[in-house]
């Protein structure tokens, strides 16, 4: 079965200095959409957006209908903000995405980029979170904007340690008039502090178009797809993101002109309408910290008087975002993900609403406060994910009996095929190079056999060593590939790593 996909990209900035994020239309999330469909739904899909097209022609510029269209005074809450008129406009586009159509999207935030090269040498162990430690202070700039930090990342580098330094200490002192509220909050500014040692800065700071494709990629090995065309909106001549794609490992990548493709408008459109609702809820999720003071920042409650088309549209838009082809990678994003969940988490609490009534009757005035706990139950939830260094790799749920590990090596589905580790008595050296649980529990472990992987089952007794290696692993720790002795001495299953 072959299928086309179509990739767009909005907040997009070519370069990234203090001039872009100090600008007034700064985004801080470059975001990407891929849509796409059986090849032999093509028609049918494009006969629909056509007539999309056509009975929205007033507003197509330079003979195209694209997202600069939507305006973002439309969203300034919500879809509460969006009138009779302008409402049936995204009720249709929302209803072109049914189960047909695949969507990804991906969301990743331009400062954590930069941040991930001022840090490019700390790295995840067993008592140091490094993947926490930048998302706290990812968190701290796009929340406080502290000017100086910001200016000192382009233009002066050098010294933005000690820039740092001196404003998360102030941040300390300052979140103590609320520590209930930022207790957590001053702990990790704290871990940050003892561990800013030393960093390592790059010339450039451009950006790195590859994590959307890496995401993708995950996507296309989750839903067993093999045998697709992913269409690319024509860039320029120097086509980072084609090569980004290619690099990725994505096959039969092309550039083309959105004139010619309804899935490049699609994709268009799509992101540019998750972008815009995104971003006005960052806005409005934002406090002004400017006068030092700590207090809760909530969602204005105008935000939830809604009628019962908006309402529908909110809807609509969970249908296609949460529930339409649910896949683990649908959607995408680097350590930084607050505003995604947070978006996610807003279209799930309208939705749990049976008609707009009910969210007058239930106290409007108390929505902002009901959404924010449920925000945060959220956030919670990623923290945990975030945590867990263990890589996540979906199993293609296909007719085939096996499939293979990050490793190379064929592991069975059911797991009472995989051979048993070649054990006698005494001493038995082996080259390690993972160490694991099958889906059941069953420990694995791989090994370099004849320069090739092979995966074998563990016996029961190595249970607690298995867990205890996987525990290092989840906590940043690294053990393998190294050479292990496995030893069965009267009776008892010993093992060392050598």
């Amino acid at each position: 079965m072959k299928y086309v996909f179509f990739y767009d990209e909005t907040e997009h900035s070519r370069k990234i200095n203090y001039k872009t994020v100090t600008a007034n239309n700064y985004c801080d999330n470059f975001m990407t959409g891929i849509v796409g469909w059986k090849a032999e739904e093509n028609d049918c899909v494009s006969d629909r957006y056509l007539a999309f097209e056509s009975k929205y022609a007033y507003r197509k510029k330079d003979g195209e209908l694209k997202s600069q269209t939507m305006k973002t005074k439309d969203f300034s809450l919500g879809f509460a903000s969006l009138n009779n008129h302008t409402i049936e406009f995204y009720e249709d586009l929302v209803s072109l995405f049914d189960e047909k159509i695949i969507i990804y999207f991906s969301v990743f935030s331009k400062i954590e980029y930069v941040i991930s090269q001022l840090f490019v040498n700390y790295h995840n162990s067993m008592f140091v979170d490094v993947d926490y430690m930048k998302y706290s202070i990812i968190k701290a700039i796009n929340v406080y904007q502290p000017q100086n930090v910001i200016e000192t990342i382009y233009k002066e580098p050098q010294i933005f340690v000690n820039e740092l330094r001196s404003f998360l200490e102030d941040r300390i002192i300052k979140n103590q008039a609320n520590s209930i509220l930022k207790e957590h909050e001053n702990k990790a500014f704290e871990e940050i502090l003892v561990l800013l040692d030393d960093t390592e800065t790059s010339e450039t700071l451009d950006w790195a178009y590859f994590a959307s494709f890496a995401g993708f990629k995950k996507l296309l090995i989750e839903m067993n797809i093999v045998n697709y065309r992913l269409m690319l909106d024509r860039e320029g001549e120097e086509a980072h993101t084609l090569n980004a794609a290619i690099n990725e490992g994505l096959q039969n990548v092309t550039e083309e002109d959105s004139r010619e493709y309804v899935g490049l408008r699609m994709a268009d459109m799509l992101v540019g309408l998750i972008s815009r609702l995104m971003q006005s809820l960052k806005i409005s999720l934002n406090g002004d910290y400017k006068d030092g003071k700590i207090k809760k920042t909530l969602l204005d409650s105008g935000w939830f008087a809604l009628n019962q088309k908006q309402l529908g549209l909110y809807k609509k838009l969970y249908q296609v975002i949460c529930r339409n082809n649910d896949y683990w990678y649908k959607s995408y994003a680097g350590i930084y993900s607050d505003d995604l969940v947070a978006f996610v988490a807003l279209l799930q609490f309208m939705n749990h609403f049976s008609d707009a009534e009910e969210i007058c009757s239930s106290k409007l005035e108390m929505q902002p406060e009901y959404y924010n706990a449920f925000v945060c139950e959220r956030l919670s939830e990623r923290y945990k994910i975030m945590r867990n260094k263990l890589p996540i790799d979906p199993i293609a749920n296909d007719d085939k009996d096996c499939f293979y590990n990050q490793r190379g090596a064929k592991v069975y589905k059911d797991i009472n095929r995989q051979s048993m580790l070649p054990l006698h008595s005494g001493q038995n050296e082996f080259y390690v190079l993972s160490v694991g649980f099958s889906r059941n529990g069953i420990p694995l472990v791989t090994i370099s056999e004849n320069e090739q992987p092979k995966c074998y089952r563990l016996p029961d007794e190595y249970g607690d060593w298995t867990m205890t290696v996987v525990g290092f692993a989840n906590m940043g720790e690294r053990l393998f590939p190294a050479k292990v002795l496995f030893s069965l001495i009267d009776g008892r299953y010993l093992v060392d790593i050598l």
